[in-house]
């Protein structure tokens, strides 16, 4: 396929605001980076299947592209008709979940078309509000994930529509609300859910410099602080991740979303299979020796079969 991108200015089409600095802007060039990220990773990891969520990273594609392939890859696009993603919010302040007023969002290979019913829909429950287009465009948690999508997507780019949820500020109980609603979706066979989110974020930048003492390398303090959240996670325990939060106060950005697709799981275990949730790549963006430097950390993740339900 060879993809031709120009900028769409119509006022319904977002913007690809990244594009150029944080992942390139041109078609072609994206679209070999992207299989190549995905060849890689589909010779580590298990082959595509019918897979319920993703956890994906959405730093910058130089840093976390290869990385995001590994949950990217794992997905079987035959049946998706409908695709979730949540993002958490960098830079409006937000008390709940906010869904995008738009009807496109655009990538330098297509467009991704927004599912304006289900947008409706979850707008009537009264727990969402609509983002501006300015608000909309600054953000990047949604944005990072939508060349990946529309790459494994590509044989049937008609087929599937976009819920775009950008996820404020939210408390515990705020958290388990929106998953008890995310859950009724969830269990639909048509339905994929991407949570973007990174991991730690370290540094004075990010007035975190959590270190283990056990550790002498910071890097190695960072990966054994990750893994003990991953380990809630793989568990599908909601009270165990967000216990874990408040004792470490990892800078994970995405914990909300993440925590609103474990209370989706926990209010729905009783209706499914042996569900599974099992991380399949990690990766730092800078291992640290210093504490004068930053890093943060990227983690592809992915609900596995038998996440299916009849």
């Amino acid at each position: 396929l060879k993809y031709i991108y120009a900028f769409d200015m119509s006022n319904d089409v977002r913007k690809t605001s990244h594009s150029g600095s944080w992942y390139s802007r041109d078609g072609n060039r994206l679209n070999r980076e992207l299989d190549s990220w995905i060849a890689k990773a589909l010779k580590h990891t298990l082959q595509p299947s019918n897979v319920k969520a993703i956890i994906s990273p959405h730093a910058g594609y130089s840093y976390c592209g290869s990385t995001a392939a590994y949950a990217y890859a794992a997905i079987n696009p035959s049946k998706i008709q409908r695709v979730f993603i949540l993002g958490p919010s960098h830079h409006e302040y937000i008390n709940g979940c906010a869904l995008s007023s738009l009807n496109y969002y655009g990538t330098p290979l297509y467009n991704l078309k927004i599912d304006q019913t289900t947008n409706n829909e979850l707008h009537s429950s009264g727990l969402f509000t609509k983002m501006s287009t300015h608000v909309d465009e600054a953000e990047h948690s949604i944005e990072m994930q939508l060349p990946f999508l529309a790459k494994v997507m590509e044989r049937f780019p008609s087929n599937f529509q976009v819920i775009p949820v950008l996820v404020g500020a939210i408390n515990t109980q705020q958290e388990v609300a929106y998953g008890k609603l995310f859950s009724n979706y969830l269990l639909k066979e048509d339905v994929l859910f991407v949570i973007s989110s990174d991991f730690c974020h370290w540094g004075e930048r990010f007035q975190y410099t959590h270190c283990n003492d056990k550790f002498t390398q910071i890097f190695k303090s960072i990966e054994d602080l990750d893994h003990q959240g991953m380990q809630h996670i793989e568990a599908l325990d909601f009270t165990g991740f967000t216990s874990y939060l408040k004792k470490t106060k990892n800078t994970i950005c995405g914990r909300h979303p993440i925590a609103i697709l474990l209370a989706a799981i926990d209010s729905i275990k009783a209706q499914l299979s042996n569900p599974t949730l099992k991380f399949v790549n990690y990766s730092q963006s800078n291992q640290l020796e210093s504490s004068l430097s930053i890093s943060s950390s990227d983690v592809g993740g992915n609900c596995l079969a038998p996440f299916v339900f009849s």
